[in-house]
């Protein structure tokens, strides 16, 4: 009697898309845990404080204002985390290029003009989902992949791979 072997067609997904200011608006909206409470601000008020501090001995008041200006400067890095990022991507060549994105039991593969990168799925530790995409996290830090670009069959692979 002869067995049967299941086997399954290995799975592949290619989408192409821009790289744009919403996409890479949404990667940094669901990437990126944005909190602004005062412990945030501590560094930027410990500078503030210890420039003062300085400015009062009147040891050197150069050296006192640039610790004075280096607090402020932290403070507006924190309150404008977002449109900093999305200027430094915006200005990067990457963007306005149109990437491939293969998914497939290999891994997962973003190549254009600029980038040619392959997450291989052993090299990922953990899949976080969010509302709009997913979270890749492997050693050297973390991706996101946008939903708007997958089908039904793409997301429920990348699913069964958390």
């Amino acid at each position: 009697m002869l067995a049967l072997i299941s086997m399954t067609a290995p799975f592949s997904y290619t989408s192409t898309f821009t790289l744009d200011k919403s996409y890479y608006s949404e990667c940094f909206d669901e990437s990126v845990n944005q909190v602004h409470s005062i412990k945030t601000y501590t560094k930027a008020i410990l500078f503030g404080l210890a420039g003062c501090a300085l400015l009062l001995t009147a040891a050197n008041n150069y050296a006192s204002w640039f610790i004075i200006a280096l607090g402020v400067l932290e403070a507006l890095s924190i309150k404008f985390k977002r449109p900093w990022w999305l200027l430094r991507q915006m200005w990067s060549r990457a963007a306005g290029n149109d990437v491939t994105l293969t998914i497939d039991d290999t891994g997962i593969h973003t190549q254009s003009d600029y980038i040619n990168t392959l997450i291989e799925w052993q090299q990922v530790y953990r899949i976080n989902e969010t509302d709009k995409g997913f979270l890749i996290i492997v050693a050297k830090g973390k991706n996101y992949l946008s939903k708007r670009y997958l089908d039904d069959s793409a997301t429920d692979f990348i699913r069964s791979k958390i």
